[in-house]
């Protein structure tokens, strides 16, 4: 399990493929919750679960799912 501890507001988040799925709001229990005003995230609240993170490295999350997989499975607030 990732050390999500690392995890930091305003961080990115990005796939597996390298493609940008959100920017870090704050953690929210066993997720993370994403910033609404990221231009991805359409005005919405977003959570991923941290069961889909693969590591935390140079300033950003990298999620173990393609950016189109991570879209597909997130939550909204």
């Amino acid at each position: 399990m990732v050390d999500t501890s690392r995890i930091k507001e305003h961080m990115p988040v990005v796939g597996s493929d390298g493609g940008h799925v959100g920017t870090v709001d704050h953690l929210d229990g066993q997720r993370i919750k994403l910033t609404a005003s990221d231009p991805d995230a359409g005005g919405h609240h977003h959570f991923i679960h941290i069961d889909s993170i693969a590591s935390i490295e140079g300033g950003q999350v990298r999620l173990n799912r393609t950016t189109a997989q991570a879209k597909d499975e997130w939550a909204t607030a």
